[in-house]
This record gives C-alpha cells, structure tokens and sequence, in this order.
C-alpha cells in the first residue's frame, strides 16, 4: 500500500525531484546562486540547473569536504551557494567542513542532503543519512527544513534561497502523496495544519506528513479525530504551535523518518518540558542501523507506519 493510499491522496513526485526543477525554475530569479555538487547531479538533480545553467555549476567530484569548502568560499566572494549529495555524504563526511567553513562564519550557504532516511531502499545503511537532522540542528544558526512533499519542497526551496544565512534542506528519494495544493504557502519556522482535530495531535514532517494523515484516517473511523501538523522547520521550531497543540489537544505523536535521538522528537520534547508538559509518544528509526530492502518494506519493519502511528496516539490518550 503505497502512503497516503488509506487517506486518498494522490501519488506525487519525490522531493528531490520537486527540489531540482524548483532550482532550475529560479535560476532566472536568482542571478547569485550557484550549484556545487559531489558527482551525483543525476541523483540530487541539480543537474537539471547545471544544463540550463552551465556556467553557474561546479562539479567537484566525489570529495564532499572539498566540496563544502568551496561553497564557503563561493558565499565569502558573494555567490549564493547550492551544495548537494546524498544527506549522508554532506553532513556526515563534511562534517567538520560545514562546521567551520559555513556554520561558524555564518556563510549564506544552502546545502541539500537528498537520499535521506531509510526509504532510499536497496542502497544500504551506508548511504541512509538518518543521523543528518541531529547533526544539522546541533550547528548553530542552521536552519533545518523537511518537506513533505512536492509543493512544500517547491515552496521551500524559494524559502531557503530567500533566507539570509545557511539551511539545510533534507529531500527523498521515493514519490510521496500530494499533501499540499499548489496555493499552499510555506514560511521556515512556522508549520503547517495539515488537518483539524483536538483528541490529539501527530507532529510529523517528510514523508511521514502522508503517513500521518493515513492514521489520522484510521483513527477517524473509530471516532478519533486528530489533529496533524507539518513541522516542516525543525529548527528554528515553531514553539507557539507545539505549545498550541499541547494545551489544545492534551497530548502529542511525533513522527520522523530519523534516528530516536536528535531529531524532531528531540526538539518537540524539549519545547514541552520547558512550556507545556503533556504526554508524549515517538515513532522513528529507533537506535539502530538501516537495511537493504524495498523501500515500502524497510518502513514496514522499522514500524514507520500509519499503524504504528495510531498505536501510538492511542498509547499516548490512555495516560
């Protein structure tokens, strides 16, 4: 059953499809932005702004530390830099790139990890960046952002590109259900209602939007109505609607395609020890490693489901 199925959504593209015509799409607009990339355009599709654009894109060859170095010098000489491989070749090989040369400086750097979470299927746990929104937020002054799908990563690609300072755009690489209406607008740090309820609320964000919105489905035919919210920013998070979840629904969901620790479930967390405290339930990845399977498989196994989700919303209401 493909996501969004048990809630009637319609099948879309991937956000890395979405995120690579939205970059060709705004070349135009945005004369100062160029690509760097680590030799897998194809995959990331930037190479879709590097044939419309070829003056305007560097490949640097599979060397992602080199890679961010030249981002930081682009954005130090006034470019607007794009800097894109699969999550887990940016942030976790870079690491210490990204730190130096764009989060400490402040560098107007935009790097977009794509092939995130364990949906990238048959590639392995080497190649899942499920770690990659922990350490991403950990940096000071980063901005992190997690579409759910084609239109929010559309939208939030102008959004990165418009904000001043470096972002982190995470992307997938499997088709995702049509959320959003083309009108829908974005704005990084304030999420989005996706859908109306006050018996609890799920806080999701990429793919697991859909996810959310099939339990929501679930629950509603047991007279269960939910309320679902697109915590599309992670970081800077969108206190005043968690805190509004918390006292309105009285309890919360949060659900991630990342690691336990250091994500969205993390943040929300933290935000309601310190404002509204309530009981909360968490489905992710857990503490472990990825596989290699069928991508809809390994979510099956790792218990990232809309099942799971309404398990967990009824786990959470019998506190």
């Amino acid at each position: 059953m493909n996501i969004g199925e048990i809630s009637g959504l319609k099948l879309g593209k991937a956000t890395r499809d979405a995120f690579g015509m939205a970059l060709k799409d705004l070349g135009t607009e945005f004369p100062q932005v160029v690509v760097v990339d680590g030799d897998v355009g194809n995959s990331t599709r930037t190479e879709w702004f590097a044939k419309a654009f070829p003056e305007r894109a560097f490949n640097v060859g599979i060397a992602e530390s080199n890679m961010v170095g030249v981002a930081g010098g682009l954005a130090a000489a006034g470019k607007t830099p794009v800097v894109s491989s699969f999550a887990c070749f940016l942030i976790c090989n870079a690491f210490d790139q990204i730190r130096m040369s764009v989060a400490y400086p402040g560098m107007n750097v935009k790097m977009v990890g794509s092939h995130a979470g364990i949906s990238i299927g048959e590639d392995g746990a080497s190649q899942m960046g499920i770690e990659d929104v922990a350490l991403a937020t950990a940096l000071p002054g980063v901005a992190t952002v997690v579409p759910a799908d084609a239109v929010s990563a559309k939208k939030l690609t102008r959004a990165m590109l418009e904000h001043v300072g470096p972002v982190y755009l995470r992307c997938g690489r499997i088709e995702v259900p049509e959320v959003y209406a083309e009108d829908a607008s974005f704005q990084i740090g304030k999420a989005n209602v996706v859908k109306e309820g006050d018996a609890c609320t799920i806080i999701a964000n990429g793919l697991m939007v859909g996810l959310a919105l099939d339990a929501a489905a679930l629950l509603e035919k047991k007279g269960v109505k939910v309320r679902v919210v697109d915590m599309h920013t992670v970081k800077p998070v969108d206190e005043e609607a968690i805190v509004k979840a918390a006292t309105e629904t009285g309890s919360l969901v949060v659900a991630e395609e990342h690691l336990m620790a250091g994500g969205l479930g993390s943040i929300v967390a933290s935000v309601v020890a310190r404002t509204k405290p309530v009981p909360i339930e968490f489905v992710n990845v857990g503490d472990t490693y990825g596989e290699s399977g069928d991508p809809m498989g390994l979510l099956e196994k790792f218990g990232l489901t809309a099942d799971a989700i309404s398990k967990a919303v009824e786990k959470v209401r019998s506190r």
